[in-house]
């Protein structure tokens, strides 16, 4: 099977790779339009990080089947099942400097940093959503407890 480019940098084996499917013997292929959303994604979120920081990193997690995000303990609106999300980090670059660089720079839906704290800007991992049809720049802080506005 092909392993298509979504961009320069980015494959959709890697927007859909879960250690979780793999666990459970279970599919995590997306649709067409999962496949659309998901190279929107690469194109408008993970090519302009990778293009500006320069450093080669792949996503953790980005597309979940309905069965693999339920079994991620996510709820059942994610946009990790459309295709509209993305988590990841990039090695040696603070998840703070990375969230405010995409808060500055680029378009997107939610920009969440997940599991993160205060004390600690590399903590945690980045969750971003891009969605063609409705992009809020809702900017979040989530530390394993409650959301808060960044």
């Amino acid at each position: 099977m092909e392993h298509p480019l979504l961009t320069a940098h980015f494959k959709l084996t890697e927007l859909t790779r879960s250690s979780i499917a793999l666990r459970h013997g279970i599919g995590n292929d997306p649709g067409p339009e999962e496949v659309v959303n998901l190279t929107r994604l690469a194109q408008h979120i993970l090519e302009p990080v990778r293009q500006n920081f320069a450093l080669a990193f792949s996503p953790s997690s980005g597309f979940r089947s309905h069965q693999v995000n339920k079994l991620a303990g996510s709820n059942g609106n994610s946009q990790h099942v459309t295709g509209h999300a993305v988590d990841f980090e990039i090695p040696t670059i603070p998840n703070r400097i990375l969230a405010h660089w995409i808060k500055d720079n680029l378009v997107f839906d939610q920009l969440i940093l997940e599991f993160h704290q205060e004390e600690d800007s590399s903590s945690g991992w980045i969750h971003c959503s891009y969605n063609q049809n409705k992009n809020r720049k809702a900017c979040l802080i989530f530390n394993g407890t409650e959301y808060r506005v960044f």
